[in-house]
């Protein structure tokens, strides 16, 4: 379906047009879907093709991407963020975060960054199946075993990253999804059949940032 809409719906709407324009792209592909959140076009639809003109502009101008979107100041890449471990809608298990990731903040350049980044992940696959978890991965690469609870997840990729020998220099990223959980007025986890408030979620997710090396979460 969204390709459809990227082939046909989409494709008339911008055609010809100029892709140095981007905010006017960007707002016109969100004027004709016309929901709050993107759930007629596709938001998955709508920003392959937000990425795709950007991606255009970049190379009709001979630059790399993140110099061209971050201006003539931009010197270097962003840290990457590295999806290691996977829950929610996006994976087969009993885990209802739907994305674990990692930030190498001490990394020196992007490259040093992925590099660590692709150890942990491997050490992550070699803990697990050393204490007999599944170790396939969900919709987005991540690893997606049976856990008993979010901290655990957390755990073993602390301790993969102390295995890949980079303690101190990782930080963890939570995109946790929990508009799927949304109704009623109260978010229920779907796959530990656990209801909590607005302020019981909160609560619940400071305590783990003030617990672990957490930086962001969505």
């Amino acid at each position: 379906k969204a390709v459809e809409n990227i082939n046909q719906e989409i494709n008339n709407l911008l055609k010809d047009k100029c892709v140095f324009n981007q905010r006017e792209i960007d707002e016109t592909m969100i004027k004709a879907d016309g929901t709050e959140n993107k759930s007629r076009l596709g938001a998955n639809a709508t920003l392959a093709v937000s990425l795709a003109v950007a991606k255009a502009a970049a190379n009709s101008l001979h630059l790399p991407l993140y110099k061209y979107i971050g201006g003539i100041n931009a010197k270097v890449l962003p840290r990457p963020m590295m999806n290691i471990l996977n829950g929610g809608a996006h994976a087969a298990n009993n885990i209802d975060i739907q994305e674990f990731m990692i930030i190498p903040v001490g990394a020196k350049t992007f490259a040093d960054g992925l590099k660590i980044c692709a150890e942990i992940y491997h050490n992550l696959g070699k803990l697990l199946k050393q204490n007999g978890l599944a170790s396939g991965v969900g919709d987005e690469g991540g690893f997606a075993p049976n856990l008993e609870s979010d901290e655990a997840a957390i755990e073993f990729i602390l301790q993969a990253i102390e295995k890949a020998g980079y303690s101190g220099q990782i930080k963890i990223a939570l995109d946790v999804a929990s508009s799927e959980w949304y109704k009623d007025g109260k978010y229920t986890l779907p796959k530990r059949d656990k209801t909590m408030t607005a302020e019981q979620l909160i609560e619940y997710y400071s305590e783990l940032v003030s617990k672990y090396p957490i930086m962001s979460i969505e």
